[in-house]
């Protein structure tokens, strides 16, 4: 049963107040046919929305078997009209471009049914109001008591326990009007029919109940419930289910109605089009220059980027000191002090920088919006040899060709100390700061400790220094210019440039020296000693380190800004320092030491304490007077002296008695003074 208890709904409009309904109370039962009449505006539509869930009302109370409708939600109203209500109306409500079929099947979509079982109760439908063999016709092939039909159809197809029917036959003529009225009749026999008209005629004819309806209010009933009815009826709830379409449904329909209306769709999509190339358009030139903008800071900062050192000197206060020393006027007769050392070295400050890396560790995810990357640097040189030959090698990281002596020239002295000879330099760990920069011509990108990349420029030059180090070039030629350097010198070498094939760059192989492999442990002394002199314990070694390969080749990439992380050398993987600090650990002599921290390894005496020549000169070197006899030896018989001029020399002091000289020849000795010499 359905009750309406005391409802009131009001029409406000600024200060203009309509009253719709005004304490309107109406018991319908199940299963009856009632017509609601009434003049123009007295609340015959409003009361219909209301039955329907179309319309809230403001005060009063909808009970729909039982169950009171005053807390419903959205969702609870849109669940009772899908599946309690079904809708009759005035001006049919048809969708034109679809067919009858399609109209009556639109209203189970959102019950979540089945498309065959949509069609299937779409077509039971329209044969109950005799259209069953007009499925595929468009309504405006259909006179308008067939299309109130077909909402008939659409209105029962969903089996509602209600329907309500909003003047339907109040643009059809008297005949069909009979027609539509029979049907709505053979309709209420198993559900409630409540149907608003003008036409009393109609309503006396197949209408079970009439209700008229004055300015808001109930004036008649023409059987209303009795208090056994009333009392009869029980609370009961139930679970009408949820409105719901499935994706492919709505995809459907959606198509359907794009096809159906082709010009609006391109009218729609060209305005659409217009609107959203202007929007993308600005958003282009406002991404693009804010893209443009990253870009620059990005590649400015890889190539310059930030530095925190251990120690710092703020020199901007040093020149702000310095010119405030020389602005300030001393009284005439004095000279007062400048302090250059001590305010320079005021202004120096060390960093903590374990406690920084902590810092950056300690939340890394929040230092990312920060800073693109963090690097570390640990002041690992590695030791970098290349074999040459049988015997030979040469150290080409760091290199050694300015370790010979300047002697007295200052001048190349100050001028070789700006200059850095090596060629090895270590990659970033985060490969996104370079690789996008360049472009990789031949192998790849170092993926192990032992591997390096060979950089070119964007011209694809090597630089001379580079081809040194990997033997490609004779490094004697090195040396002579550096020599004649040092002597002021003009160097005249081959000036001619030399060109190689990529491929010769990859697969060399050089070799990483362990620094602790250079010494070795003296039992006797407890010292360390160092043999990086010894050539052939040196060579030894060498042949037994580990390889460094050259596995690739990559190319600075010829852009417009020509920024460029790395320079055009050769670049070792960034787990290479870390690698030959693991390993050094490992070592003996570094297991020494760190056994021992106050005494030191190398020469056996405790740090700070003055050295003293403590190891005894005699055990370090032994005489072969044997060896020294037989050195000293000859043969009287063929040592002739007769052409020895020794006239001018004086042997008188010289004591030759414990010498034997028997089978001495002495003939050539004419005119030496003798006289003095003890034979």
């Amino acid at each position: 049963m359905l009750k309406i208890q005391n409802i009131r709904k009001e029409y406000i409009t600024g200060e203009l107040k309509q009253i719709a309904l005004d304490d309107v109370s109406l018991d319908l039962r199940d299963n009856e046919f009632v017509a609601i009449l009434g003049p123009s505006g007295s609340g015959k539509t409003t009361l219909l929305n209301v039955i329907g869930g179309l319309d809230r009302y403001d005060s009063g109370d909808l009970i729909i078997n039982g169950v009171s409708t005053k807390q419903y939600k959205d969702r609870d109203w849109d669940s009772y009209r899908n599946h309690t209500i079904g809708f009759v109306f005035q001006s049919y409500n048809l969708i034109p471009h679809q067919t009858v079929l399609s109209n009556v099947e639109l209203a189970l979509t959102i019950s979540g049914i089945s498309r065959a079982e949509r069609k299937r109760r779409a077509k039971e439908a329209l044969e109950k109001v005799g259209l069953g063999d007009q499925l595929h016709k468009k309504p405006n092939q259909m006179s308008g008591g067939q299309m109130q039909r077909v909402a008939i159809a659409r209105a029962l197809v969903n089996d509602p326990d209600i329907v309500l029917a909003d003047e339907p036959t109040g643009a059809l003529d008297t005949e069909t009007s009979v027609q539509i009225m029979d049907l709505l009749k053979d309709v209420a026999k198993d559900r409630l029919v409540v149907m608003v008209t003008h036409n009393p005629e109609l309503a006396d004819t197949y209408a079970t109940r009439i209700v008229k309806l004055k300015d808001g209010k109930i004036v008649d009933d023409s059987m209303p419930c009795t208090e056994e009815e009333i009392q009869k009826g029980e609370a009961v709830h139930r679970n009408l289910g949820h409105a719901s379409m499935s994706f492919f449904t709505a995809l459907l329909l959606s198509f359907n109605n794009l096809r159906t209306k082709k010009g609006r769709t391109f009218l729609t999509a060209l305005a659409g089009s217009i609107g959203n190339i202007g929007i993308a358009l600005i958003m282009s030139l406002s991404n693009g220059a804010q893209t443009y903008i990253d870009n620059i800071e990005q590649e400015t900062l890889s190539e310059y980027p930030l530095t925190i050192n251990a120690t710092n000197m703020d020199f901007t206060a040093l020149m702000l000191g310095a010119e405030q020393a020389r602005e300030e006027k001393v009284e005439e007769g004095y000279a007062r002090e400048w302090q250059t050392l001590s305010a320079m070295f005021s202004k120096v400050s060390n960093n903590d920088l374990a406690s920084l890396k902590a810092f950056f560790e300690e939340d890394a995810e929040e230092m990312d919006q920060y800073a693109r990357a963090i690097e570390y640097s640990y002041n690992i040189t590695p030791q970098i040899y290349r074999l040459i030959g049988k015997d030979g090698y040469r150290q080409v990281n760091p290199d050694q060709a300015l370790s010979g002596s300047l002697g007295q020239n200052y001048s190349a002295m100050s001028t070789m100390s700006m200059m850095s000879m090596d060629s090895f330099s270590i990659l970033p760990s985060d490969p996104k700061l370079y690789e996008g920069q360049y472009e990789v011509l031949r192998g790849h990108w170092p993926q192990e400790e032992h591997e390096c990349v060979l950089v070119l420029s964007s011209g694809n030059r090597v630089t001379d220094m580079t081809l040194y180090a990997l033997g490609l070039k004779d490094a004697d030629e090195l040396d002579k210019m550096i020599e004649a350097f040092y002597r002021n010198e003009n160097y005249e070498g081959e000036d001619m440039l030399t060109t190689w094939k990529l491929d010769d760059f990859l697969d060399i192989r050089l070799k990483l020296l362990d620094p602790s492999d250079r010494y070795t442990y003296d039992e006797k002394y407890k010292v360390y000693v160092d043999h990086n002199d010894n050539k052939a314990y040196m060579r030894d070694v060498l042949e037994r380190s580990e390889d460094i390969v050259v596995v690739g080749v990559v190319r600075a990439k010829d852009d417009d800004d020509g920024v460029a992380m790395l320079q055009p050398e050769l670049y070792c993987h960034a787990g290479l320092p870390t690698y030959i600090m693991h390993k050094a650990a490992e070592s003996e002599v570094v297991q020494r030491q760190l056994a021992d921290p106050e005494t030191d390894v190398f020469t056996g005496v405790r740090f700070g304490d003055v050295v003293e020549n403590t190891i005894d000169m005699s055990e370090m070197f032994a005489i072969d007077e044997e060896g020294i006899a037989n050195a000293f030896q000859f043969d009287a018989d063929s040592f002739d002296l007769s052409n020895l001029d020794l006239s001018e020399f004086d042997l008188s002091g010289l004591d030759l008695s414990g010498l034997d000289l028997s089978g001495l020849d002495l003939s050539g000795m004419d005119g030496m003074d003798l006289s003095g010499l003890d034979l």
